[in-house]
């Protein structure tokens, strides 16, 4: 398959998981030893509940390609992660706790999410912060993620391949959480915060300030342009959608009464937009052990539930997978699939010929998304698309005019 382009669809039905609801059931489990970068098993390998908590077991290491990474000496490793997500996510209202270096909150597929920092500072004086994007970006991969010194593969802005940044008719999927406990929701949202209104893309509230002379720090110049520094840019109320923090109060599709939500943010050309994540402050207490150098590997001390995909009660024979493919007839370009909603994930896709040879197959493919899948170089007659996991399968017949 010379390419997969993921176009989201609107209409999800969440009937399967309003039982344990989205922090249990958001996250790409690997359900069939699949193997990332180095061999590595990618994605996230397990998920446990408790009544309050999520326990997210993760190697860093996504489905999908990645790499190379030019000008960047570190290779991803297996962080052997156990991040702990809160349930009944809060307001703090005390004193807001710093977004700081490092892992800041985890995608859904379990690679760490990073700040808008690359750690360093002009002159090492910590007044002008350099700006990753800019100084780093060069290093990204194309899915606009590298690994740090550690072996800490991580995404400091909007991560090209977890999601489709193209759907732009559709709500974002979560595509992950805030340590904090509070989903990060993709770049497209209801207009209005009480859900109504056309889907349109996510404005951030942070403008370029910056004048020619940056006080106690170096002039604008082809070296130090405006916007390579986090402190070029500055809130300024109302100029987008989003708070200070990168997020709104709203109701979105996983969350029908509303929540607090954190959105990654793209401009008008779908290139990463500053603050590119959550930023500053959370906006709801974070609780101990995800944080920090050594954050990230909590030991479960609670009775917990490991979630498979099947935890809302149903048998796997009353699981029936519902599908949509068109064109059907297809023609020889390209064919969609979509899945609908469904307590289970990472589908293998395999499309044979009339005579049983494999001419197509793709691993990890999730419900509620629609792939394309392209068709060139195939021949005019009938083939046959099985999509399967480890319970459950369902094979459908495609015709090629």
């Amino acid at each position: 398959m010379k390419k997969t382009i993921i176009t989201l669809f609107s209409g999800l039905s969440l009937a399967a998981s309003a039982q344990i609801g989205p922090e249990v059931t958001s996250w790409i489990i690997n359900t069939t030893n699949a193997t990332g970068y180095g061999g590595i098993s990618s994605n996230v390998q397990q998920v446990q509940y408790s009544t309050n908590n999520v326990y997210v077991s993760a190697s860093c290491v996504p489905g999908y390609a990645i790499g190379p990474w030019a000008g960047n000496p570190n290779t991803p490793s297996n962080q052997n992660f156990v991040y702990k997500i809160t349930r009944t996510p809060v307001q703090n209202m005390g004193t807001p706790t710093t977004v700081g270096l490092g892992h800041i909150g985890v995608w859904t597929n379990g690679v760490s999410i990073f700040n808008v920092s690359d750690g360093m500072s002009y002159n090492n004086a910590g007044v002008w912060n350099r700006n990753a994007y800019f100084w780093e970006g060069a290093s990204f991969d194309n899915c606009l993620g590298h690994p740090a010194p550690n072996g800490e593969y991580h995404h400091h802005v909007s991560p090209s391949c977890l999601y489709n940044i193209n759907a732009s008719t559709v709500h974002s999927p979560i595509i992950g959480y805030a340590f904090d406990g509070y989903p990060v929701y993709g770049a497209y949202a209801y207009t209005n915060v009480n859900g109504t209104g056309a889907i349109k893309r996510m404005a951030s509230s942070y403008q370029t300030t910056t004048t020619a002379t940056r006080t106690n720090g170096p002039a604008v110049s082809s070296t130090y342009p405006v916007g390579c520094f986090m402190e070029d840019y500055s809130y300024v109320a109302g100029s987008g959608d989003l708070d200070a923090r990168n997020g709104r109060f709203c109701v979105t599709p996983e969350y029908p009464s509303g929540t607090y939500a954190y959105f990654v943010t793209l401009d008008a050309s779908l290139m990463p937009q500053f603050p590119y994540t959550f930023y500053k402050t959370y906006y709801g207490v974070v609780q101990t052990g995800n944080t920090g150098p050594t954050g990230g590997h909590n030991t479960i001390t609670e009775s917990v539930t490991t979630y498979t995909g099947n935890s809302n009660g149903l048998k796997e024979e009353e699981q029936n997978i519902s599908c949509r493919i068109f064109p059907n007839p297809a023609t020889q370009e390209f064919i969609h699939l979509f899945i609908d909603a469904i307590a289970q994930n990472n589908f293998t896709i395999v499309i044979t010929d009339i005579t049983g040879k494999i001419v197509r197959t793709e691993k990890n493919i999730q419900p509620t998304v629609s792939y394309t899948f392209d068709l060139n170089g195939l021949s005019k007659g009938v083939y046959f698309m099985k999509i399967s996991n480890e319970y459950i399968s369902k094979t459908e017949k495609i015709i090629i005019n």
